[in-house]
C-alpha cells in the first residue's frame, strides 16, 4: 500500500507541499521516492511531470522503492494497490513490479499508439485486487491513471488554471477544488496543447473532466456485460416454486470455499511489522464490531494462519453526549405526553436502568462493544488454541472533537455529517490504540496494535441482502422489488465510499483488505440465484431447520452457524455509526446528508 502523487505542468516541476508530503508519508512510512520527466511536444510546448510515491511494504519480503522507472524509455509507474492475481495467476513477489513489467512490455513493441493503449488496457483489466495508479508512458507521450473497478483505493484530482497544473494524489489534505477520480475506467491524458486550453465557460468541476482528461476507457469491453464489471451478469431470475435455503444448500459450501480462497490471499504471508515486539506475533487485525460479517472473517482467518500468530480484534466505542443525556432522561419519571418525553431511539435504549446509567462507562454500553465482547467470547470457545486479543478503543468526546479537523481533512472531498460519523469510527479503530485483554476475566492493559493489515467485512450486505431496505423492498414488491434493490447495490459497488475510507484508515500506515469484495467471490454472488443467498419468502408450512436465523444474508448466517458461531449467526445488522455511537454527536437537529459546518 502506498501514497502516490503526480503533477503535470507547463511551467516547471511542481512538488507537493510539506503538509501534503507528510500525509503521504503517513500512508507509506517505509520509503519515499520521486521521478521527474520533461517532454517537448510538436508545437514547442513542454510538459513537466513530477511523480512521487511513498511505500508501506507488505509484499515481496522487502521494501521495493517507487516510483518504478524504466531506464531505457523513461516510463514510470506510481502504484498503490494489491494485485492478488493477474489473469488467473496469483502474483508472487512484489505486485507493483509485476504490473510495471507488463506495462513496459505493452509499450515497448513497435505498435501504433492506439494498439499500445489497447495493450495497456488489457494489462490493467486483467488485475484482480484493489489499486489506484498513475502510469507515464514516456515513449508515446501519454499519462494513464485510475482506480480499480470497485474503487477500493483512493485517488483524487485537481486542476489549477492559475498555475497550469493537473494534479493527482491519494489524498487531498489541503485547500483546492479536489474531485474523487471515478472508479469507472482508465483515464488517459495526452500531451497536446488543446488539452490545456482555458475554456472559461465550463464550471471548475467540468474543466477537470473535459480539458485535462482526453479520454476515458471503461472497465467494460465491447463484449463484456453491461454492468461495467467483468464479474458476470446479475441473476434476476424470480423463483417460481417453493425453495428451502438451509445448511445443506450448495451455496453455503460455495461461499465457504470462495471466502477461504479470498482470505488466503489477504492474510497469508503478511510480513512482521518493522521493529516488532518479540513478545507479539500479530500481523493481522480485524475491524471488529462483533457482527456477522467481521466475526466470520476472524473465524475463517483462524483456519488459515499458524496457531502461534495472534489475531487482534479492534473494537471502537465512543462517548456520545446525546446518548448520555438521552439515557439519563430515560431513567426519570415521564411527565406529560409521550411526545414531550420522546428520545432518539437510535441513540439510546429508553429502557436503561438507573443502575446501568450510573455504573457502566459510556463505552461499555455501546451496542458494538456489547456484541464485540459476546463474539470475542464465542471465538474463544470455538477456537481455544488461538490467542485472540480484544482491543477496546475508547474515544472520549473531547478526543473526538480534538481530531475533528484532521478527520474532515482526510475525508475531503466528501463533506457530509454521515461521512464524518463513519470516518470517526474507522479513523480511531485504524489507529488501534486502547486497552487489550486475551480473556474476559483478565485485567485490560494499555496496548497499540502493531498489525498493518486490517480485515473489513464491507460488501457482504450488498451482495447477500443484509440491509433493512432489502427486506422493505421485498415486503412492498416481492422478489421483483428485492432483486431490483440488490442489483442497484451491485451496480454501484464502484461508487461506494471506499476512497474516503481508504484515506482515513491509511493515515495510520495500515491497509484495509476486503475479503467479501474479491472479484471471484463477487462474480459468484451476482450470478447466484436469489433463493441461494437470502430467504425473504414467507412459507410457514415449510419445516424450519434454522428457526432463529433471519432471512437477510441467510447464506452467510448459515455459514457462520456451520463454523460454530451460533450466537453470531443470529446477530442483528447494525450500521457502524450507530453501533459505535458516532452518529448525531452534536446537540440539535442534523441529518446524515447535512454538509459539515
Amino acid at each position: 500500500m502506498c501514497g502516490i502523487h503526480a503533477v503535470i505542468s507547463k511551467t516547471g516541476f511542481q512538488v507537493p507541499s510539506e503538509d501534503l508530503k507528510h500525509l503521504l508519508c503517513n500512508r507509506g512510512p517505509d520509503h519515499i521516492g520521486d521521478h521527474r520527466s520533461r517532454t517537448e511536444v510538436h508545437d514547442g510546448i513542454s510538459y513537466w511531470i513530477t511523480l512521487m510515491s511513498t511505500v508501506l511494504a507488505l509484499r515481496g519480503g522487502q521494501v521495493t522503492p517507487q516510483p518504478f522507472v524504466d531506464a531505457s524509455s523513461g516510463s514510470a509507474l506510481c502504484w498503490n494497490g494489491e494485485a492478488w492475481k493477474i489473469g488467473q495467476d496469483p502474483v508472487e513477489g512484489n505486485d507493483g513490479q509485476a504490473v510495471f513489467t507488463l506495462l513496459i512490455q505493452a509499450t515497448s513493441s513497435k505498435k501504433l499508439p492506439s494498439e499500445t493503449t489497447i495493450a495497456i488496457l488489457e494489462v490493467l483489466r486483467s488485475i484482480s485486487g484493489p489499486f489506484a495508479f498513475v502510469f507515464l508512458d514516456k515513449r508515446h507521450g501519454q499519462l494513464y491513471f485510475g482506480r480499480d473497478r470497485l474503487g477500493r483505493r483512493s485517488l483524487v484530482s485537481k486542476y489549477d488554471f492559475d498555475l497550469g497544473t493537473f494534479e493527482l494524489c491519494s489524498i487531498s489534505g489541503e485547500k483546492g477544488f479536489w474531485l474523487e477520480v471515478e472508479a469507472d475506467g482508465v483515464y488517459q491524458l495526452s500531451y497536446d496543447s488543446s488539452t490545456w486550453q482555458n475554456e472559461s465557460q465550463h464550471p471548475p468541476e467540468d474543466r477537470v473532466k473535459t480539458i485535462a482528461v482526453t479520454y476515458k476507457h471503461p472497465w467494460a469491453t465491447a463484449d463484456s456485460d453491461n454492468s461495467g464489471l467483468p464479474l458476470g451478469l446479475f441473476n434476476t431470475t424470480v423463483p417460481t416454486e417453493h425453495f428451502v435455503l438451509d445448511r445443506q444448500t450448495d451455496s453455503v459450501g460455495y461461499l465457504r470455499h470462495l471466502l477461504s480462497e479470498s482470505l488466503k490471499l489477504r492474510v497469508q504471508n503478511v510480513p512482521l511489522p518493522p521493529n516488532h515486539d518479540i513478545n507479539l506475533h500479530v500481523r493481522v487485525a480485524v475491524l471488529f464490531s462483533g457482527g456477522l460479517d467481521c466475526t466470520v472473517l476472524a473465524r475463517m482467518a483462524h483456519d488459515l494462519l499458524p496457531v502461534d500468530q495472534q489475531i487482534d480484534l479492534i473494537n471502537v466505542a465512543f462517548e456520545n453526549p446525546r446518548v448520555v443525556q438521552a439515557a439519563k432522561k430515560a431513567t426519570k419519571p415521564r411527565k406529560g405526553s409521550s411526545k414531550d418525553s420522546k428520545v432518539d431511539v437510535e441513540l439510546a435504549e429508553a429502557t436503561l436502568s438507573e443502575k446501568l446509567v450510573s455504573d457502566a462507562s459510556p463505552f461499555e454500553i455501546c451496542p458494538d462493544r456489547c456484541t464485540g465482547r459476546k463474539a470475542f467470547q464465542e471465538l474463544q470457545v470455538v477456537c481455544p488454541a488461538r490467542s485472540w486479543r480484544f482491543v477496546a478503543v475508547d474515544v472520549p468526546y473531547s478526543e473526538t472533537i480534538a481530531h475533528k479537523s484532521k478527520v474532515i481533512s482526510l475525508i475531503s472531498p466528501h463533506n457530509t455529517e454521515m461521512d464524518l460519523s463513519i470516518a470517526y469510527a474507522l479513523y480511531f479503530a485504524a489507529r488501534g490504540v486502547g486497552t487489550a485483554t486475551s480473556s474476559l476475566n483478565a485485567t485490560p492493559v494499555p496496548y497499540a496494535t502493531p498489525a498493518r493489515v486490517l480485515l473489513s467485512g464491507l460488501g457482504a450486505d450488498e451482495l447477500f441482502g443484509g440491509y433493512t431496505r432489502h427486506a422493505t423492498a421485498f415486503n412492498r414488491r416481492g422478489f421483483t422489488g428485492l432483486l431490483e434493490e440488490l442489483k442497484l447495490d451491485v451496480d454501484r459497488l464502484g461508487k461506494r465510499n471506499l476512497g474516503r475510507d481508504d484515506r482515513v484508515i491509511s493515515h495510520w500506515g495500515r491497509e484495509a483488505r476486503f475479503p467479501y469484495l474479491d472479484e471471484n467471490l463477487v462474480k459468484w454472488a451476482v450470478e447466484c440465484p436469489i433463493w441461494q443467498k437470502c430467504d425473504f419468502h414467507q412459507d410457514t408450512s415449510a419445516k424450519k431447520q434454522d428457526p432463529d436465523i433471519e432471512p437477510g444474508k441467510k447464506v452467510l448466517r448459515l455459514l457462520a452457524y456451520d463454523l460454530g458461531l451460533h450466537s453470531v449467526a443470529v446477530e442483528k445488522k447494525r450500521a457502524i455509526q450507530f453501533g459505535a455511537r458516532t452518529a448525531k454527536m452534536e446537540l440539535g437537529s442534523t441529518k446524515g446528508t447535512t454538509l459539515i459546518s
